[in-house]
């Protein structure tokens, strides 16, 4: 009876040492090379760019360099900061202090805006 006690105590032992040992996820640094938006934690730009990705309906890569979010080589990027800066001044406008506009307003998750309705099928 002790033996299978040892065994099974023994083998939980093992079992535990066995699995692979989780590491911490460390948080990602804070983001650098901010010039338009007004936040201090990764967490906020991660909330803030996946608006853009739904309200333009595209995905990092269309702005940014992969692996280098910061990078201004992409010349999307600096369209992309003109393009948040007018809508700040716009919704400067309202008095209540509500966002009135945001990508979604032109986009309506597209890339390129439309500035015209679709003809219609005769």
């Amino acid at each position: 009876m002790r033996f299978a006690l040892l065994l099974l105590l023994g083998l939980a032992a093992w079992a535990q040492e066995s699995q692979p040992k989780q590491e911490k996820k460390q948080p990602p640094p804070d983001p650098t090379n901010l010039k338009v938006l007004k936040v201090k934690t990764g967490a906020e730009v991660r909330q803030i760019m996946r608006t853009f990705t739904v309200g333009l309906g595209v995905q990092c890569s269309y702005c940014h360099e992969a692996g280098n979010f910061a990078s201004d080589e992409n010349p999307k990027k600096e369209t992309a900061r003109r393009m948040i800066q007018m809508a700040a001044e716009i919704n400067k406008q309202f008095p209540d202090g509500k966002m009135h506009v945001s990508c979604y307003t032109c986009h309506r998750g597209e890339a390129e805006p439309k500035t015209a309705p679709e003809p219609k099928a005769q």
